[in-house]
């Protein structure tokens, strides 16, 4: 059953993911209840309701549930137990158990694997000795820690087991994973949204491009091979099918230069290079959400014209306010800043879009914008 506009819409986190699905919400009619552990967060100047609490914070959850129609998430910190008890009292969408499996790389590649899609080779390692046997088999690998850890965070490249024990110990002595050192032809990823009544759609896939481990830029419709594109499109399709899942998650892929591709990882939510899909195609990833979550028809999503967007991280704000006017001075150069109250370096706190006649058009508008901001 839908829930129509004039529902209550539950956002368990406020950060800018959580905002701009609040935007398209109130666009469409619904109110909104958030739940972060920062009053001040991003989301809160939206919403009808704000309550501070943490992501592990089941009571909170829950109480915010009681008022909603429908709850969602906008970050994968969410824990398990707070996700289980809001669904107590209103449809959660991502389930518990699809958000746990996102939380955990350990489980998500298994997940992955044995559902026959290909990651890169990997190992499960819980002590420096399990790490320097892991390398020993992989050769040069990266190390990530099983959890948390993002935007290159709680992760460090190892060519020798000899590395083993100082690495180990500088990502904190906890469980990690060890995947094997792959070259790759590029990197892509593809949003899906699935409806509870089983509706799904795919955006086109994105082209990436990370710098020390955070998205530096990206553009939607990457310029891939059609053949690699639909690959992806048809693996990320049949991942939400498998997965049972309603709502969003998004994709990333590594492609390699025979033609073939392994999936990276997942996160169950709007993503950071969905972000071109506002301008580059007729439905919005946020809006998409919002249809997802309330059972409504998914929207469409055909490509308008390429859009590219590049992250301002917080480096450029070091001298004060950047000078905005220089970059929105290119004709099809939009911003995008998220509402946080501070900068600081590698905090992502906006970023700017451009379209263009190609994607390649695009990219290079949207980094002759940012240059023009310096960075």
């Amino acid at each position: 059953m839908s829930i129509p506009p004039g529902k209550v819409i539950g956002i368990l986190g406020g950060g800018q993911l959580g905002r701009m699905v609040a935007l398209s919400a109130r666009a469409m009619g619904y109110r909104i209840h958030v739940m972060d552990p920062d009053s001040s967060c991003p989301a809160a100047a939206i919403a009808d309701r704000m309550i501070a609490a943490r992501f592990d914070d089941a009571v909170a959850a829950g109480e915010l549930a009681r008022h909603a129609d429908v709850v969602t998430v906008e970050i994968e910190r969410i824990s398990r137990d707070a996700l289980a008890e809001a669904a107590k009292s209103a449809p959660t969408r991502p389930s518990a158990s699809v958000l746990a499996l996102a939380q955990d790389r350990r489980v998500e590649k298994t997940w992955l694997n044995d559902n026959g899609f290909g990651t890169v080779p990997w190992r499960a390692v819980t002590t420096a000795d399990e790490l320097r046997q892991a390398v020993v088999e992989l050769g040069a690998s990266v190390v990530k820690t099983a959890r948390e850890g993002y935007d290159g965070k709680g992760q460090k490249r190892i060519a020798s087991a000899d590395e083993a024990d100082e690495i180990f110990k500088a990502l904190g002595g906890v469980p990690c994973v060890v995947e094997q050192w792959t070259t790759l032809e590029r990197e892509l990823s593809v949003i899906v949204a699935r409806s509870p009544s089983g509706e799904v759609k795919t955006f086109p896939p994105a082209h990436n491009h990370h710098v020390d481990g955070i998205l530096d830029w990206s553009v939607m419709p990457g310029d891939h091979p059609p053949a690699l594109a639909a690959l992806a499109e048809d693996w990320a399709r049949r991942i939400a099918d498998a997965l049972g899942l309603e709502g969003m998650i998004a994709i990333e892929f590594f492609a390699l230069a025979d033609g073939s591709i392994r999936v990276n990882e997942m996160a169950p939510r709007p993503h950071n290079s969905g972000h071109a899909a506002t301008e580059a195609c007729l439905t919005s990833q946020f809006e998409q959400l919002v249809r997802a979550c309330c059972d409504l028809p998914l929207g469409s999503t055909e490509v308008v014209r390429p859009v590219a967007i590049a992250n301002l991280l917080g480096d450029l704000w070091a001298n004060g306010t950047p000078a905005f006017e220089k970059a929105l001075a290119i004709d099809g150069v939009h911003l995008h800043l998220y509402g946080k109250e501070s900068a600081r370096p590698g905090r992502k706190m906006g970023h700017l879009s451009a379209a263009g006649m190609t994607p390649q058009e695009a990219v290079d508008k949207v980094l002759e914008a940012r240059r023009r901001l310096g960075g």
